[in-house]
């Protein structure tokens, strides 16, 4: 099994929607789908640019915990970028973002890290571009700015491999913090950090 490499952003389940609209921000001005159709928990309805399993059905993610995206984002060149895109003949976007993907979503609508949170974790399709996250400060900037933009509490970068995960955004701005690490010894204490949830 090869390198599976994830951002992971955990925020209030009300800010759910938000935050996959600004994913959506982040997909490719166009598409060779349909808009895949998305009910949330409370009945919020989106239109987003993926599609779910690989289909473009509507999905009712109402009385569910989980589900899947796949998603192809666009990111701004940098070094990284830049190289993972010349090897692999990717032309850089007239806007001078880098096109890559498939990038999956798995959104968890129940954390088990703290009561009231969910998730969304946005992980690589492969060992080349899970090499990518870990090297690019350009993705990195746009999963932090996600978790901003969208009232995110924190956004992890995991290397799903047992090694310790990097915390990249927590309260409110970028850290360079681990867990384990000196500062959180499990996920628990990080988690403890989170106000309390109000939904």
């Amino acid at each position: 099994m090869g390198l599976i490499y994830s951002y992971d952003i955990h925020l209030r389940r009300r800010n759910v929607a938000r935050a996959l609209n600004g994913l959506a921000g982040l997909a490719p001005p166009a598409r060779a789908v349909p808009p895949l159709e998305i009910t949330l928990p409370g009945g919020d309805r989106l239109v987003l640019p993926f599609t779910s399993d690989f289909k473009s059905e509507p999905v009712d993610c109402s009385t569910s915990g989980t589900f899947e995206l796949d998603t192809s984002l666009m990111f701004d060149a940098d070094d990284a970028l830049r190289e993972y895109a010349q090897t692999n003949g990717l032309e850089p976007g007239t806007d001078g973002r880098v096109q890559i993907g498939y990038v999956y979503a798995t959104i968890r609508f129940e954390s088990s890290w703290h009561p009231g949170y969910a998730s969304i974790e946005c992980w690589a399709a492969t060992s080349e571009m899970s090499r990518l996250f870990a090297r690019s400060a350009s993705i990195r900037k746009a999963f932090t700015g996600l978790t901003a933009d969208s009232a995110g509490v924190c956004c992890l970068f995991d290397t799903g491999d047992g090694a310790p995960e990097q915390v990249c955004w927590l309260d409110g701005e970028p850290t360079q913090e681990t867990v384990p690490g000196p500062r959180f010894p499990d996920r628990r204490a990080l988690a403890a950090t989170w106000p309390d949830s109000d939904e």
